[in-house]
């Protein structure tokens, strides 16, 4: 048999079913491959100790051999993202306040991944509490990216990304507000993929007005995708915009002869991009053709600069509520990043006129972006406007000679979807000369989470 952690995870989960592998071996196989490939990367945090691990995987055999299976994910080890609260595991969230906390229940998405059988044995490193694209924090250090250590990893689900790319774990969890699971799949050539709003039910303390964020599946292919984004999915009545429609979990192969893809590119020239990156995508969109499909260059649905400054005020809004007990104690407010210290400063004052305009603004833009959907069937955008950087640099405070005036205004390429709720698949795009990977966003209709998923599956198995 092929090396346990090589398998992909829906090998592994058959093998464990039909005990062609227990469960303790499964276990076994991983935690020496995280012992040897993790101190590169440091991908993974707050690893549990192996023998309570090892006790937890032999449960697990028995409780095969009693007849009692899970789900899929029986036996199978899980770090999840350390901002998702997981029942009795040191959940930081990147940030030296919260070196010590311990949630005392799941988070939805944990909660359904525990049911499924998952054996969880540490989290994923990330930025502090997810602000950036680039993992790294006071706590744990930097992650480095899976296919060359000297680069960032990408964020904020960076740790996942690597773990994932480096099979020190077969599938992961993420979270994306700002492309978090779409920027760190395109620098580590794996998958990722933001749902639709709603379809992972939220676990945040606020219900109805923090729908820029939600969690997600990362994987090496669409298959494993899919069934992660199966088990993350469905209706959570506490939830009031979480999804009622159930995901078909079978059925990816899909014919897309006809099918209309429409192009942003760089959003009419709004967006810069490094050299070679857009280059890269636009020849990886050939593959769309060799499926049958039709590539078209498409107008973008609303005023790039409009779109801008409406995802400024929403974030800055949020997160000013999120964070701003810790800015108010002023010893908590000096353990802040500076970017988090920003975001909170630029939303506290912030008058309701101004959010109600960017209400009413976003609101525009879905509408926009139902009405592009009636000329095509999927929208394309990079996944990322630069390839993979120094991991010593916070940011990129330019690229290609044009100055980024915020530390995220280099993954501005992302928030078409997050701003509308519309599903978004990171796929592997290719590499340049210098061997560095990027990707492309494919987009689809509000709630189309699984054509998307047969658009990607489409995608992989095609040849340029």
């Amino acid at each position: 048999m092929t090396d346990i952690t090589e398998l992909d995870a829906l090998s592994l989960s058959r093998a464990i079913r039909e005990r062609q592998l227990s469960c303790k071996d499964t276990m076994q196989a991983y935690l020496r491959h995280i012992e040897k490939a993790n101190p590169a990367v440091n991908a993974i945090v707050s690893l549990r100790p192996q023998d309570e691990l090892m006790d937890e995987a032999k449960e697990y055999d028995e409780m095969l051999a009693r007849g009692q299976y899970l789900g899929w994910m029986h036996g199978m080890p899980q770090a999840p993202k350390d901002v998702t609260p997981v029942r009795g595991l040191r959940t930081t969230f990147g940030s030296p306040l919260l070196a010590h906390f311990v949630p005392q229940a799941d988070a939805p998405v944990i909660g359904r991944m525990r049911a499924a059988g998952a054996l969880f044995i540490g989290k994923t490193n990330v930025p502090e509490f997810a602000l950036g694209s680039q993992t790294y924090n006071s706590l744990f250090g930097p992650t480095r990216n899976a296919l060359d250590q000297r680069l960032t990893a990408g964020g904020s689900s960076g740790g996942a990304a690597v773990a994932l790319a480096l099979n020190m774990l077969p599938v992961a969890d993420g979270s994306d507000m700002m492309g978090s699971l779409r920027n760190p799949a395109a620098f580590n050539n794996v998958y990722g993929m933001r749902p639709s709003q709603g379809r992972v039910p939220s676990g945040t303390p606020d219900l109805f007005c923090q729908q820029l964020a939600t969690d997600g599946p990362m994987a090496r292919n669409i298959a494993d995708l899919a069934m992660l984004l199966c088990t993350q999915a469905g209706r959570l009545e506490n939830d009031p915009f979480s999804l009622r429609e159930a995901l078909p979990a079978e059925g990816l192969e899909h014919s897309f002869k006809g099918c209309r893809i429409g192009w942003l590119g760089d959003l009419g020239g709004h967006l810069a991009f490094e050299p070679g990156v857009l280059e890269l995508c636009e020849k990886a969109l050939r593959k769309f053709e060799t499926i049958g499909a039709r590539v078209e260059t498409t107008a973008p649905p609303s005023s790039p600069e409009q779109m801008w400054d409406t995802w400024l005020t929403w974030r800055h809004f949020l997160l000013a509520g999120a964070l701003g007990v810790h800015y108010a104690d002023p010893e908590r407010r000096a353990q802040l990043k500076p970017e988090a210290v920003w975001e909170i400063e630029q939303g506290l004052d912030m008058p309701a006129s101004r959010l109600f305009g960017a209400s009413l603004a976003r609101s525009n833009l879905y509408r926009s972006v139902v009405r592009a959907f009636e000329e095509v069937d999927f929208l394309v955008l990079p996944a990322a406007q630069v390839f993979p950087f120094d991991v010593d640099i916070a940011w990129p405070s330019d690229i290609g000679g044009r100055a980024m005036d915020t530390y995220h205004r280099w993954m501005e390429v992302t928030i078409l979807p997050s701003l509308t709720g519309c599903p978004a698949l990171s796929v592997p795009a290719g590499f340049n000369a210098e061997g560095l990977p990027a990707g492309l966003q494919i987009i689809g209709r509000p709630g189309a989470d699984w054509s998307v998923l047969q658009l990607g599956r489409a995608w992989e198995q095609a040849e340029l």
